[in-house]
């Protein structure tokens, strides 16, 4: 009977390793590659370093993020449904930033409005099958944070 309840409790617990596991490591999350570095949006809150929301309200919000038609007039562009698209450009490793969305403001995190016009911090193109323009404004806030703009990304 003893080794039954061992064998009960142990069970769920090898489940939740073996899930955590495969969603760290997965490289399925919307990802981008900045220098040595790389920036990950992850569903798992507690494992991000940094937390990023969205406001409908311009006031409330810390950074402007406007989505443009143009990719030549943004700032940072998402275009990954071609053929070439570089799988391998964002590997896991050790300096990987981990970004969550958060459905409410986290202290000390950043609160996004996206719009179509109006002044912005960051203009952003997005043309992909695997990237929102929510995700593509969470990552670009998230690598960099408040109101600096990138030098350069790659997917």
């Amino acid at each position: 009977m003893l080794r039954f309840k061992i064998l009960a409790s142990v069970v769920p617990l090898l489940a939740a390793a073996v899930f955590a596991r495969s969603e760290i490591g997965s490289v399925s999350h919307p990802c981008i590659a900045l220098g040595d570095t790389s920036v990950e949006l992850t569903s798992l809150f507690w494992t991000a370093g940094v937390h990023v929301a969205f406001t409908d309200d311009p006031a409330r919000a810390t950074v402007r993020v406007q989505i443009t038609e143009d990719a030549d007039a943004a700032d940072f562009a998402v275009v990954d449904d071609g053929p070439g698209s570089e799988s391998e450009s964002c590997q896991a490793n050790p300096s990987t930033r981990l970004i969550s969305i958060a459905a409410q403001p986290v202290d000390g995190g950043q609160v996004v409005y996206l719009s179509t016009e109006g002044p912005a911090d960051y203009r952003v193109y997005v043309r992909s099958k695997t990237f929102s323009q929510r995700e593509a404004a969470a990552l670009i806030v998230g690598a960099r944070g408040g109101h600096r703009h990138l030098q350069a990304a790659s997917l």
